[in-house]
Formats: C-alpha cells, sequence, structure tokens
C-alpha cells in the first residue's frame, strides 16, 4: 500500500505542467527519447509550429508504464520561424519515417500518436505499414474550418507579406498556456499551405488505414471543423476504432489538459491492443 501510494506520488501524472516547464526550458526544442522495459514503443509526433516538448510529459507518462518513447522534432520547427518558410509536408514525412525506422531497430511492437499536423503524419506513415501496431490521433482535421476560404486569402496575402500573427480565441491559448509558449507565434504564410496539402492528401489515404485506432478532439476546437472526428472514424478501416470528445479544452490540448485521465485513457487504449 505505501509503495503504491509513493509510485502514484512521483508519477509524472501527478505533476504540474507550469512546474515541469520551467525546469525543461533547455530541452524544449530538443527531441526526446526515452528507453523502455517492456519491449514496445510508441512514436509520438507534435504539431504544425509547436516542438516535441508539446508530447513530452505524456512521453514520460508512457515511459514509467515501460514504453519505449521517441518524439522527433520536425524539419523547420524548434528555432525560428524563418526556418518553416520554405519545408514541405513531405519534409515532415520524411522525418518521422526516420523516427519510425530508427524505433523499428529494436521493436517489434510500435505504436504511433500524433497532434494535430502530426496526427495528420501519423496517417500517412500507418497507410504504407500495416504492421503499426495502433495509431491515437489527437486533433487531426479532416478538414479545417473555412478551408476554401482561407486557402484563397493566404495566397492573396502571401503577395504583400511573408508572416502572419497567430490567432487564439478568448479563453485559450493566454499566455499561461503551456503549447502557446513554445510553439511559433508568427508562421510563414507559405507553410499554411502546405498545411492543406497535407490534409488534402490524407483525406484520400484514410480509407487505407487498417490500424486500431483511437480518434480524440476537442469540443472547442478552433481550428478543425466540429465534424472531423465523425468523418474520420467512418473513413478509416479500421475494425478496432473509438473515439472521445475532449471537453473546453485548447485544439492542440495534450501538453495542457487539464483532466489528465486523457493520459490513462490513451493508455488503456494501447494496452488493450
Amino acid at each position: 500500500m505505501v509503495n503504491r501510494l509513493y509510485n502514484k506520488a512521483k508519477s509524472i501524472l501527478f505533476t504540474d505542467p507550469e512546474e515541469l516547464y520551467q525546469k525543461d526550458h533547455a530541452v524544449l526544442g530538443q527531441p526526446f527519447h526515452f528507453p523502455g522495459t517492456n519491449g514496445k514503443a510508441v512514436l509520438l509526433i507534435h504539431g504544425w509550429t509547436s516542438v516535441p516538448y508539446e508530447v513530452r510529459r505524456f512521453g514520460k507518462f508512457l515511459n514509467e508504464k515501460g514504453y519505449t518513447v521517441l518524439g522527433p522534432v520536425l524539419k523547420g520547427h524548434g528555432t525560428h520561424p524563418k526556418d518553416l518558410k520554405n519545408v514541405s509536408w513531405e519534409e515532415w514525412l520524411e522525418g518521422v519515417e526516420q523516427a519510425y525506422a530508427e524505433l523499428k531497430k529494436n521493436h517489434a511492437k510500435i505504436y504511433v500518436a500524433g497532434t494535430s499536423m502530426g496526427a495528420s503524419l501519423a496517417v500517412m506513415l500507418a497507410a504504407d505499414r500495416p504492421e503499426i501496431a495502433g495509431l491515437v490521433l489527437m486533433a487531426m482535421p479532416h478538414t479545417l474550418r473555412k478551408e476554401r476560404m482561407i486557402i484563397w486569402l493566404v495566397r492573396f496575402a502571401k503577395i504583400f507579406k511573408t508572416y502572419q500573427k497567430k490567432y487564439y480565441p478568448p479563453g485559450f491559448g493566454d499566455s499561461r498556456f503551456i503549447t502557446r509558449r513554445i510553439s511559433y507565434q508568427i508562421y510563414p504564410l507559405r507553410s499554411v499551405l502546405e498545411i492543406f496539402r497535407l490534409a488534402k492528401v490524407v483525406r484520400r489515404e484514410l480509407s487505407r488505414v487498417t490500424q486500431p485506432c483511437f480518434i480524440m478532439q476537442s469540443t472547442h476546437d478552433h481550428i478543425v471543423t466540429p465534424d472531423s472526428l465523425e468523418k474520420i472514424f467512418s473513413e478509416i478501416s479500421s475494425k478496432v476504432k473509438h473515439k472521445k470528445y475532449i471537453h473546453k479544452a485548447y485544439h492542440t490540448f495534450i501538453s495542457d489538459i487539464e483532466n489528465e485521465h486523457v493520459f490513462e485513457d490513451i493508455l488503456n487504449f494501447i494496452e488493450e491492443n
């Protein structure tokens, strides 16, 4: 009983994210690799304009449960917005493929989880690799809000400027939120078009996904359309698939979530599959 309470107390799940953020400044933009003990691995993929730290706390939680966890930094991220300007979505996917190949050297069973753009890249990876044990797709856009209009506006705005400042809805994404503090607050307009290109390709690939899949979306997501989760759920070919809505959370909720049962929900999905 005492040991169980001690292990619970020292778990990353019960560590204040703000305290971790203050302590981890040196690694915010860095990839991470946590060797495990159970012979299984999880590849965690961060979102657009963000860094691996977005999923690092979750990675530590999985590592406590015995999993090897790898979180690569995608090209153009973790440095300066200008480095993102000329990067294609294919180059982001190439980085994910390299990370997967690294895990495959020593692990027969690998799960892949991504948030936002990272989830889209997870789908692209899984479409050609049926041996992947399972997918966790968080805040993945099937379609982005006002997609056609934004594409037109970005193409027009690109004539006059190179970068755009981020917009956050009231109540989410203020300076207290870790997601905001670790990500670029301005972004190249050209990179926005890569996100839309990726989303278009992913929609065509969804039917090729056959692995067990857990799809999660915030009810207050201001980036993806409200029906994105349902469309992804219906279009993938997975026989085993689950879905969950997260209430009152930001778009990429994994680093800021207050109800950390999400961590345990994902762990349960992984262990059941």
